[in-house]
């Protein structure tokens, strides 16, 4: 493709704007610029003149699609996007991190390169920014061998806007433990570990923020600011010292009353945080107070940039637009007493106008004059967009002959090289014959095809060039390149265990109590480290580490306060009890379904046919590795002859649809029909919609059946289906009527079956014997619930979102009705639509009209749960046929609808809610490749209760994806839980925590598989008692969230690579350990070989060291092997006897250090797998023990 930029710059037009540059012309006027030929213009003019360029647009939604057509013509590498959401009220929100991240990425690399191009809105133009001395002091360039400083690199990092935490897992934190400091910047992929050597760096390696292992080796590491507005101690006098002048000024103006004094409250408050040097929410509105001297982004270029306008009138409306919403947010702060009169948030197009001195290009579709410009240069580019063919190919084939006549070079872009054989075999067979080349050279002599992905195709009738895009070709979907997602849920879902001081813990046998934390006694000179759980009335209860097993977090529902159980009481074993009888029924329920299955024949499907393989490479998008992995399951499940039962899993918009449909595809082309169950008439509507563009090109003939259709359309379907003439029916439950059959079904695909109620679900299980059956879920299901329930229930689980998703951006602020204007308005302008979410159906029409008001032009429409259903999906369905523009909605919007054109969020009293249905909303909004926002609002100046407090400080986490996130996560995953075991099955959870519910589930069916009572298949727990100094001083791990994982990752060891890889991983995180934790490492391996060989208790009392070997196992042993294993370790020391049924070993010590003996006896206890007896004896041996 960059090749086309080459041949383009030769032109005769383009060569006279790119001398114009170098000649030193102020201002020229490019016109007839339209589509795809901006950014081929922008690229061309970047190749000849290899210096800085900004573009500015009018809206980011601009920007953006302008940086993706370009990375198709430059490097890109070289060229960055500076992404600022326009509405100003978010600069005094709490935001999430993706905007702020990609901008200091994009200005730092772009201000240490010597050409490259940066696209920016006019909003990025108007904001404040720090001096830019600032800029290059703050940024920290450290390379192995050098020396620093750390108290002045620790001040430095909190003055770039990094926080110091225990551990750093998230973007803009930093931690020092000892001599290793772990620092995150905002634009790495990884956080960097830094070691040193006394003063000196001695090694610098990037690690993962989840498993904190270092990944690669470094030798030099660059960390740029966290946050823009860069503020020293002395500025924030600064600012102090204006703003407290400027009060007093304004206080002489007023009258004494009752707004005077808010006033002076509000500005005093801040006042004081500015003179304690505290940053805090909202400070942004004082930017012009912090320096001498503000700048704007025009300010850090240097005079040779070269500025080019996009559309300059637009840009110029979208300025003035953006002035006048600044005044109008002002004013209603004014009015609150937020805000000091003569205050402004950033520069005015006035302001930016004068600061642009260099050179500048506007670019225009039409040839016009723009007031307040002279360009000594206008050129004319006529360039007009590709007309649409929408898959008539006589259409084209009349066009491309025309441009053949004409001379024309022409190109076909396809987006992989598979697509474009596709489309050279489709052209073919309407006789255009056209070749492939990745790498053109232009004037071509023939139609031509390659591989690119641009938005739009193109045609420049004075150069003689035609580009026609697959989306012309044949409506199709064009789709952008992947960004990467650093993280799936599935890694951030893991941290909900981290255990902080205050935390329910459950301990398996004494029930529910508060952590309050670790401590170190010293018994008889040794030191040994407990967990300390407080239970109800004052009980306490000391754990010793090495029994951490028996003691998880108590994950339960969100907002649920469980109950505390006294020590010793046997309430808690009563609830275990009944917790108990419950699982075991679930395994047996599930046990005896899975027999069923096993038993019945199905239908086996064939390979995959070249048919399959065309379809599924038709799909406009690059699957996730998840969806392909799910895919395969799917695919061998139905390739074997029995029943398929799987279930899919992923979040909303992760493709589960996708998945569904080759399933569906695979059935079909082999001669069976498969069913699509939905519980809406909605989402049948929209399932149906996408089956028919998906398989428009195959003879499959697609039936809806719900309330939408005609009773003569519902009969004809019905009818298709029993003769077989309908290959696909997609339906509510209108499927499950009586009077429905099918000729040959071979594939149910069921959505979201938990949202139908008993007696369809009756049903379907009717329907789902000898037939393969696809059921999907958005609600996450849990991984330790998955566990246990491998082998015997089949899931699929979707993790990761499609890469082309940007985090949804989420704002957490006060209600602000002018806010609410804006966003909507910006909604509006970029052709999309709004959910407005008020959960009180007694307000929700005030809401509306409030809405109605603010936005003139907007068409605003109600839906809420006490409507009719029927008239309820008529309002879903008109809204997502873009007849309406703002939906004011309770949560009934929460579950499956997918209405990509919605990109805001706006929800009323968020603090009102729970976390996962926050998050479950969020995920309704950025379901197409634009940016999406999500601003979560709270009343102002509302006390707020406790509980809301906590729920909004977690919102606000949660848009940095931390703690909040967990919480939404653990909430889903119980929900997830009940879904798949039965509502029920919630009660059970709660009391005794979802953990030790899910360890519990698990044995029960292991137990049932294996058939063996559940105590056999319950964790074996040896005790030891040792007179050893083993544990973990606070000198080495400090942090008790941290000291209490690594403990637990102690008593988990199963090999002795695992130890080995354990003893790299501390070095790695906490440098070299001390001898105490080198003696835990001994115990370690001792209590991993007495678990192998069941060895109940290993008791050491002065010089002797006593093992006592479990029954059943000691029943194994043969006395004459054991005799002979004793000699080979030293007879004399060893004594060999018995303790009722079980063998006890007894050893005496003299001299050896304790490390000799831990590591003889481990040895020992090892061995004994070869001194068992032959299986006939042991059965013999066995039944005599029992007659006794």
């Amino acid at each position: 493709m960059k090749n086309i930029t080459s041949y383009f710059k030769n032109m005769e037009d383009v060569q006279s704007i790119i001398e114009g540059v170098s000649s030193g012309f102020k201002e020229q006027l490019v016109a007839g610029v339209s589509g795809i030929a901006r950014s081929l213009l922008i690229s061309a003019i970047h190749q000849a003149q290899r210096k800085k360029i900004l573009v500015v647009t009018h809206q980011l939604v601009h920007a953006q699609a302008l940086y993706d057509d370009l990375i198709e013509w430059v490097d890109e590498d070289r060229v960055f996007l500076y992404p600022v959401n326009e509405l100003i009220a978010t600069e005094m929100a709490v935001a999430s991190p993706e905007l702020r991240a990609e901008r200091i990425r994009s200005l730092v690399e772009f201000l240490n390169r010597d050409d490259g191009i940066l696209v920016a809105p006019i909003a990025a133009l108007k904001r404040m920014l720090p001096p830019k001395s600032y800029w290059d002091a703050y940024q920290i360039e450290l390379k192995t061998g050098d020396q620093i400083d750390l108290e002045a690199m620790t001040r430095k990092l909190v003055e770039m806007g990094y926080e110091r935490v225990d551990m750093v897992t998230s973007p803009a934190e930093f931690s020092i433990r000892g001599g290793i400091i772990d620092v995150y910047p905002v634009t790495e992929a990884h956080p960097f570990r830094i070691e040193l050597f006394d003063d000196e760096i001695d090694s610098i390696r990037n690690f993962d923020a989840n498993t904190q292992r270092s990944l690669n080796n470094l030798t030099a590491a660059n960390i740029v600011p966290a946050r823009e507005l860069l503020i020293t101690e002395e500025d924030m006098m600064r600012a102090a010292n204006k703003l407290e002048k400027k009060l007093h000024e304004a206080l002489m103006r007023m009258k004494a009353s009752k707004e005077k004094e808010m006033l002076r409250e509000t500005i005093e408050r801040d006042i004081d945080m500015l003179k304690a040097n505290e940053t805090f929410q909202g400070m942004y509105k004082y930017s012009e107070l912090f320096y001498e001297k503000t700048y704007s982004l025009l300010d850090y270029l240097s005079d040779d940039t070269l500025v080019i306008v996009d559309d300059m009138n637009r840009v110029q409306e979208a300025a003035n637009n953006l002035d006048k919403e600044e005044a109008e947010v002002q004013e209603i702060m004014l009015e609150e007493r937020q805000l000091l009169p003569h205050t402004s948030f950033s520069f005015d197009w006035l302001a930016i106008k004068n600061k642009l001195t260099q050179q500048r290009i506007y670019l225009s579709v039409f040839l016009r004059h723009i007031a307040g410009t002279q360009p000594q240069n206008i050129v004319n580019l006529s360039s007009r967009a590709m007309q649409e063919f929408h898959g008539q190919m006589n259409l084209f084939k009349n066009e491309l002959n025309r441009w053949k006549k004409a001379k024309y070079s022409t190109i076909v872009v396809a987006n992989n090289k598979q697509r474009a054989e596709k489309i050279r075999s489709i052209l073919l067979d309407y006789g255009m014959e056209f070749t492939i080349q990745e790498e053109l050279q232009l004037p071509l002599l023939n139609p031509t095809i390659t591989i690119g992905n641009i938005s739009s195709g193109i045609e420049f009738p004075l150069h003689k060039l035609a580009i026609v895009t697959e989306s012309e070709l044949f409506k199709k979907k064009q789709l952008k390149r992947r960004r990467a997602s650093k993280i799936s849920n599935a890694e951030r879902i893991r941290n909900y265990q981290e255990l902080k001081t205050g935390d329910y813990v459950v301990h398996r046998n004494h029930g529910i109590g508060k952590y309050v934390g670790i401590e170190t006694l010293e018994v008889g000179g040794m030191h040994k480290d407990y967990l300390l759980i407080q239970y109800a009335g004052d009980d306490k209860l000391y754990v010793p580490i090495d029994q951490i097993d028996l003691v998880q977090k108590y994950v339960g529902s969100e907002g649920k306060e469980p109950r505390m159980y006294k020590l010793g009481g046997n309430e808690w074993q009563r609830v275990k009890k009944r917790v108990q009888s419950s699982v075991e029924n679930i395994a047996d329920e599930l046990i005896k379904l899975y027999a069923e299955r096993e038993m019945q024949k199905g239908y086996a499907f064939e390979k995959d046919s070249d048919l399959q393989r065309e379809f599924e490479l038709s799909f406009p998008y690059e699957e996730t590795p998840d969806q392909l992995r799910c895919i395969e399951e799917i695919k061998r499940d139905m390739e074997s002859p029995k029943p398929m039962d799987r279930l899919l899993c992923g979040d909303v918009g992760y493709g589960k649809t996708e998945v569904a449909l080759r399933a569906i595809f695979k059935c079909v082309t082999e001669g069976k029909q498969a069913a699509f169950l939905v519980p809406t008439t909605i989402l049948a509507q929209q399932h149906y919609q996408t089956m028919q563009e998906r398989f428009q090109d195959y003879p499959i003939n697609v039936g809806l059946l719900s309330r939408f259709r005609t009773p003569k359309q519902q009969r004809e379907t019905i009818e298709g289906l029993k003769n077989g003439t309908v290959d696909v029916v997609v339906g509510t439950h209108r499927l499950l009527s009586d009077d429905v059959s099918f000729k040959d079904l071979g594939l149910l695909v069921v959505d979201e079956e938990q949202r139908f109620g008993v007696k369809h679900k009756e049903k379907i299980k009717q329907m789902k014997t000898n037939v393969d059956v696809l059921t999907l879920t958005a609600t996450p299901i849990p991984r330790t619930l998955h566990m246990s329930l491998l082998g015997i229930r089949d899931l699929s689980i979707i993790e990761t979102p499609p890469d082309n998703r940007f985090p949804v951006q989420t704002y957490v602020m006060e209600y602000n009705r002018a806010f609410v204007k804006e966003a909507i308005e910006r909604e509006l302008a970029r052709g999309g639509q709004v959910f407005v979410l008020y959960n009180r159906i007694e307000n929700i029409e005030k809401v509306a009209r409030e809405i109605d008001e603010l936005v003139e032009h907007a068409r605003v429409q109600i839906a809420h749960g006490r409507m009719k259903e029927s008239e309820l999906e008529d309002v879903m369905l008109s809204f997502l046929e873009g007849e309406s523009d703002v939906l004011v909605s309770t949560t009934i919007i929460e579950t499956g609808v997918d209405i990509p054109n919605v990109n805001t969020l706006i929800v009323i009293d968020a603090d009102h809610m729970g976390l996962s249905q926050l998050y479950q909303l969020r995920g309704r909004v950025g379901r197409s490749n634009r940016v999406a926002y999500a601003y979560f609002t709270y009343r102002k100046g509302k006390v707020l209760s406790e509980v809301s407090e906590k729920r909004l400080q977690a919102i606000k986490e949660f848009t940095e994806l931390g703690s909040g996130f967990k919480i939404a996560m653990r909430d889903l995953a119980i929900r997830g839980a009940g879904n798949l075991l039965g509502a029920e099955q919630h009660g059970f959870i709660d009391s005794v925590g979802f953990d030790l519910y899910s360890q519990m589930l698990k044995e029960a069916i292991d137990a049932r598989k294996e058939q063996k009572p559940i105590e056999a298949v319950q964790p074996f727990n040896p005790e030891l008692q040792l007179t050893v100094d083993a544990y973990i001083p606070d000198s080495y791990i400090g942090d008790e969230k941290q000291k209490f994982e690594v403990y637990r990752r102690f008593q988990q060891f199963d090999s002795n690579e695992a130890i080995i890889d354990f003893q790299d991983e501390l070095i790695d995180r906490f440098g070299e350990y001390p001898e105490e934790v080198e003696r835990l490492f001994l115990v370690s391996k001792l209590k991993m070989a007495a678990k192998r060989e069941r060895v109940e208790e290993i008791i050491e009392k002065g010089n002797r060291i006593e093992l006592t070997v479990e029954e059943e196992r000691s029943l194994k042993i043969d006395g004459a092997k054991l005799f002979q294993l004793a000699n080979e370790f030293g007879g004399r020391n060893i004594q060999l006897g018995t303790k009722g049924n079980q063998l006890r070993v007894i050893f005496k010590w003299k001299h050896e250090t304790k490390e000799e003996r831990y590591e003889k006896v481990t040895n020992f206890i090892l061995k004994l797998k070869d001194v068992n007896i032959d299986e006939n004896e042991a059965k013999t041996e066995a039944s005599v023990a029992s007659s006794k």
